[in-house]
């Protein structure tokens, strides 16, 4: 894919959408369906009210709940690798060193939610971001708003409060698409009703910078 194939949304700090090559895609799903009882179960670190929470990567602070493991290939770390790497230079951001620190699974089924909540890695400056690797056929049945679906939803939540100023955004998300924002940028996955799964990929990359030199733009 090429790194200008992308969207962006300002909310006070920008969240970037890129489109996640078919390869890379089916190669995640492939590897989580084949692994997934062998992976560390990834509850205990995270807030989802999820059952299936599983760890594909993990190269962060040692603890006694998590050790260090990889299930990902070389060329699947390195797209990622290139992404955030991307979304920090677009953003301008200068004389930084990056880490890949952690990458799960959710699987949510109905009625499973991710509460408002932030990330963290080794650091509390980095990037944040989610991949759709698998939606529901259906939602079930909106209560009420029909013309604003949130059953199932992402929705990210910004910081800009300006008059003209996007506040939150909820996408109406596909597979293969792949979110990065900042590791503040709070954000939350509803609840949906009815069969079917709900399965996305985060992965978390801290950041190592200066934040007040890199607060003017040049």
């Amino acid at each position: 894919m090429n790194t200008l194939d992308f969207n962006f949304v300002f909310l006070g700090q920008s969240v970037l959408r890129y489109q996640t090559p078919l390869d890379i895609y089916h190669s995640i799903n492939d590897i989580y369906e084949k692994r997934k009882h062998e992976l560390y179960k990834a509850n205990q670190q995270l807030v989802g009210k999820i059952k299936n929470e599983h760890s594909l990567f993990f190269d962060g602070l040692p603890n006694n709940k998590m050790k260090p493991h990889r299930h990902l290939p070389d060329n699947i770390m390195q797209w990622f690798w290139e992404k955030f790497k991307h979304y920090l230079n677009w953003n301008r951001t200068e004389n930084y060193h990056m880490h890949l620190n952690s990458c799960w699974v959710n699987e949510m089924k109905e009625h499973e939610y991710n509460p408002v909540h932030i990330h963290q890695g080794s650091l509390y400056t980095g990037l944040s971001s989610v991949m759709i690797l698998k939606l529901p056929k259906q939602t079930g049945i909106e209560y009420s708003a029909e013309d604003k679906p949130m059953n199932g939803r992402l929705q990210i939540m910004g910081n800009s409060s300006g008059q003209f100023s996007n506040c939150d955004y909820s996408p109406e998300t596909k597979e293969r698409d792949f979110y990065i924002f900042p590791y503040d940028v709070r954000h939350t996955v509803y609840p949906f009703n009815g069969s079917g799964l709900r399965r996305t990929l985060s992965f978390n990359c801290d950041v190592e910078y200066n934040p007040v030199k890199n607060r003017t733009v040049k």
